[in-house]
């Protein structure tokens, strides 16, 4: 019995015929990455964009007075694309590192315009983007709007992995808060937890 490739969990084989997923499964190649790797650094233009197999990943960038902002946590599962980088051939305002070593599928600008005739995988691609719109959205508002505990909730339910596997100061910096600040949250909702 063949395994049940990774990329099936994205690609699903229902969706296409055997054609085009063997087309679309041969224009990935398999990358690992160690801990502090750039898979995309700024100022310089993304080539590839990656789906994430093992491992936690972090998009940032450096405010006005040097300091390093994370702006999205990647992991298992997730997309990981410069949009803008990627299809405008700009240079990237962000830097994406590995928190962690892992595993990732990448495929080029050339390889992806080969699949995108094929309708099941424009969806793909569609449903991820509206997915990417609406994370980032909800973050922005969020940090307006939302309280920092309750940023910081929605991020453990989003993203459950995130506190075993990130430095508290990445997840500080994205949620608009101190590291100071962000244990003392923490710290009430384990004191909560044990009422």
């Amino acid at each position: 019995m063949t395994p049940t490739h990774f990329l099936h969990s994205i690609f699903k084989p229902e969706n296409f015929n055997a054609e085009e997923l063997s087309l679309v499964l041969e224009q990935f190649d398999e990358v690992t990455y160690k801990k502090n790797d750039l898979l995309i650094q700024q100022d310089k233009k993304a080539n590839y964009y990656f789906f994430i197999e093992e491992g936690f990943l972090r998009s940032y960038s450096i405010d006005t007075e040097g300091n390093d902002i994370t702006t999205k946590f990647f992991c298992p599962g997730d997309i990981l694309i410069d949009w803008h980088s990627y299809f405008l051939k700009k240079p990237s305002k962000e830097s994406v590192q590995a928190l962690t070593g892992g595993k990732c599928w990448r495929i080029n600008f050339a390889d992806f315009m080969k699949l995108f005739h094929i309708e099941a995988f424009r969806e793909v691609g569609r449903t991820r983007l509206v997915q990417n719109y609406f994370e980032l959205k909800n973050h922005t508002v969020s940090v307006i709007a939302d309280e920092a505990k309750v940023r910081y909730l929605q991020l453990m339910e989003d993203k459950p992995d995130l506190i075993q596997n990130v430095p508290l100061k990445h997840i500080a910096t994205y949620l608009g808060i101190t590291d100071t600040s962000l244990s003392r949250i923490r710290k009430e909702i384990m004191q909560s937890d044990v009422l």
